[in-house]
C-alpha cells in the first residue's frame, strides 16, 4: 500500500464506489443517439423538413438502486476537509445525473441539463454572436478521411505517447452506435460513418487523446479514481483545455471557432423554445452553416429533451484563457479530470503528498509553435482573438 493511498485511509473506499457508479451511469453513451446515421440520411431524403426521431439505447442500471448506493455512503466520516467537499459535491453531480438519465425524451430533461453544464450567459451568448460575424464563412473543405483512416492516425498518435510513456494504454474502437467522435473511459471512439476533415486529424488527435486521454490516464495513476473520471463539474474545464490544445497546434481554424460559437447560439435558442427545424434552418441561414454541420450541432442540442451541454467549450476555452492570463500555471490541470474551480483544493492535496505530480505531459505542450502562442496568450485574450491568430 503507497503512503497516499494509507493516507486517504476510509476515503479509498468511498472514492473507489463513487467511481463504479459513475462509471454504471455512462452518461456519455446514454446521451449518444445510436441511430444519427439512419436518420440523417432520412432527413437529407426528406429535403430537411421534418424533425429527426432520435433513438437512445435504454438504461442498464435501475435508478433507485442507484440512488440507494449513492447515499449509503458515509461521506460525514470523511474528516479531510478537502475530501469531504470533493466527495459531496460528486455526489450531488452523481443525483442529477441519475435523474437527467431518467427524464430523457421529457420536458423535465433539460433543466436537468442546465443543472448540470450552466446557463449560457448573455456575455457568452454575445461572444458567440461576435465570432459569426467577425469570421467569414469559409469555403467547403475538399478533402475528408474515413473512419478508418482516423482510426490509423489515432493509433500512431497512441504509439507516439507510448515512445515516452511505455505504459501508456492504446485503445481505439471504431463504433457504429456512436454519433460523434468521443473518449469514454480512456477509450477513443470513432464513429463508423465518420467523414473528418483531413486538416482536422491533428487537431482532434490533441483534443480527444492529447487532452481526453491523456489526463484519463494521469488520474488513474492517482490514488484518487476520481480524478480519472472525473471531479465534479470538470467537462467545461476538460472541454477548454482541448481547445487550447488545438490553438496551441495551429488547428484552431476558422471553420471550428464559427462551430464552437454556433454551438452556443443553438443552445440559446433551444433555451428560448425552438424546436430542431428552426434551430437547423436558423444555422443554415442566419450563419451559413454547412448542412451536415447545421444537423450535426442541431441533434447535439435538441437530444434528450434540450441539451445545454455544448455551450461548454466556448465557456471553457474563455476561462481557460482567463486562467492563463492571470499567470497560473496549467500544470495542476493535468493532474486528471478536474474542474478550475477544484484547482486549490487538488493544489492543497498535492502539497500534503496525498496527490502525485501528472505522469504523462501532453505532446501539445511541445509542438512546434506552441510556446509562443502560449506566451502570447500570457499576455492577455479573448475568445474572439483566437481568430487572428487561427487563420492558415
Amino acid at each position: 500500500m503507497s503512503s497516499s493511498t494509507q493516507t486517504l485511509g476510509a476515503a479509498v473506499g468511498i472514492d473507489g464506489r463513487l467511481t463504479a457508479i459513475e462509471r454504471r451511469l455512462d452518461l456519455l453513451l446514454n446521451l449518444t443517439p445510436v441511430n444519427a446515421a439512419e436518420a440523417w440520411t432520412d432527413f437529407e431524403r426528406g429535403d430537411f423538413g421534418s424533425a429527426p426521431t432520435l433513438r437512445l439505447r435504454p438504461l442498464e442500471f435501475e435508478p433507485d438502486l442507484v440512488r440507494r448506493e449513492l447515499y449509503d455512503l458515509e461521506i460525514e466520516t470523511i474528516d479531510d476537509p478537502a475530501l469531504h467537499t470533493l466527495f459531496r459535491a460528486k455526489r450531488d453531480e452523481i443525483a442529477r445525473e441519475i435523474t437527467v438519465l431518467e427524464d430523457r425524451d421529457t420536458s423535465r430533461f433539460v433543466y436537468g441539463s442546465l443543472q448540470l453544464y450552466g446557463e449560457v450567459s448573455p456575455a457568452l451568448a454575445s461572444a458567440a454572436e461576435e465570432l459569426l460575424k467577425l469570421i467569414p464563412v469559409q469555403a467547403p473543405s475538399s478533402r475528408s478521411v474515413t473512419a478508418a483512416t482516423f482510426a490509423q492516425a489515432a493509433k500512431e498518435e497512441f504509439d507516439r505517447y507510448q515512445a515516452m510513456y511505455p505504459d501508456f494504454p492504446a485503445s481505439v474502437e471504431v463504433r457504429e452506435d456512436v454519433s460523434e467522435l468521443m473518449v469514454s473511459f480512456g477509450k477513443l471512439l470513432i464513429p463508423e460513418t465518420a467523414a473528418i476533415r483531413a486538416d482536422r486529424v491533428e487537431p482532434l488527435l490533441h483534443h480527444e487523446v492529447g487532452t481526453h486521454v491523456v489526463t484519463y490516464q494521469n488520474g488513474a495513476r492517482q490514488p484518487l479514481t476520481l480524478l480519472k473520471i472525473g471531479l465534479p463539474g470538470y467537462d467545461e474545464t476538460q472541454e477548454g483545455l482541448a481547445v487550447l490544445a488545438e490553438y496551441l497546434t495551429g488547428g484552431l481554424d476558422p471553420r471550428r471557432l464559427r462551430v464552437l460559437a454556433a454551438r452556443v447560439v443553438a443552445v440559446g435558442k433551444m433555451l428560448d423554445g425552438a424546436e430542431f427545424p428552426e434551430i437547423f434552418k436558423s444555422l443554415r441561414e442566419d450563419h451559413r452553416i454547412p448542412a451536415k454541420t447545421a444537423w450535426s450541432i442541431a441533434i447535439r442540442v435538441v437530444v434528450g429533451g434540450g441539451s445545454v451541454k455544448d455551450a461548454i467549450y466556448l465557456r471553457g476555452i474563455t476561462r481557460i484563457l482567463e486562467t492563463i492570463a492571470e499567470g497560473n500555471s496549467l500544470d495542476v490541470l493535468f493532474v486528471g479530470k478536474l474542474a478550475l474551480d477544484h484547482v486549490s483544493l487538488i493544489q492543497d492535496l498535492l502539497d500534503r503528498g496525498v496527490l502525485e505530480a501528472p505522469w504523462i505531459r501532453p505532446r501539445w505542450l511541445d509542438v512546434p509553435g506552441a510556446q509562443d502562442r502560449l506566451n502570447r496568450l500570457r499576455a492577455g485574450a479573448s475568445v474572439t482573438d483566437l481568430y487572428d491568430g487561427a487563420v492558415s
